[in-house]
């Protein structure tokens, strides 16, 4: 969404939709002709998305063997976030809130970066600098980054927790563009339309 609220949709990169189609499939490979039909869906060109398929594999994002390309190691753990993210492991809510307080000395802009995609990856929020929540909900491995740079401690607000959420996330904010999204996937009537939305 741009400032004004309205949804702003990209055409994708021949890179995009290679990617996207292999973060899509189990097993992550297809052939060359395959990927090049899918680019041809959304309008891009065989040599366009051939030149991707190498710089692809230059870059260290696939691995090509006999004309089959594959996602590396490093975009199969990028898969696999996508598909705990699209259903993840849940058990039932008690009021309680996980809570991550910063309990590292020093630490260098590394670190608090690595620690800040950490708890990103476990969808908790800042709630002031060095602590982070959300409700316990999840189930979920803590990384050992987060792990290592926190105490953990369950607990529960004294007010009234939606508005804790609020205050965490932007709720109307993620309503809006849900709402926007679904409105523009009714409106996409071609097939590469609906896969950009």
């Amino acid at each position: 969404m741009d400032d004004t609220g309205t949804l702003i949709l990209r055409p994708l990169t021949a890179r995009s939709v290679v990617l996207s189609t292999l973060l899509g499939l189990h097993p992550p490979q297809l052939p060359a002709r395959a990927l090049v039909r899918v680019g041809a869906l959304f309008g891009t060109a065989e040599g366009t998305i051939r030149v991707a398929l190498t710089r692809m594999v230059a870059a260290g994002d696939l691995e090509q063997s006999d004309g089959t390309y594959r996602l590396t190691d490093r975009l199969l753990a990028r898969q696999a976030r996508q598909d705990e993210s699209r259903a993840p492991r849940t058990r039932r809510w008690d009021g309680g809130w996980e809570i991550a307080i910063v309990t590292s000395d020093r630490r260098g802009a590394a670190e608090r970066a690595a620690l800040r995609q950490a708890m990103a990856t476990l969808r908790l929020a800042e709630l002031r600098e060095g602590t982070w929540m959300r409700p316990a909900n999840l189930v979920h491995p803590r990384p050992d980054v987060a792990a290592e740079q926190c105490g953990w401690f369950t607990g529960a607000p004294e007010g009234d927790p939606a508005e804790l959420a609020a205050r965490l996330w932007d709720l109307d904010g993620w309503a809006r563009q849900a709402r926007l999204l679904g409105a523009a996937l009714d409106d996409a009537e071609e097939p590469a339309d609906r896969f950009t939305v």
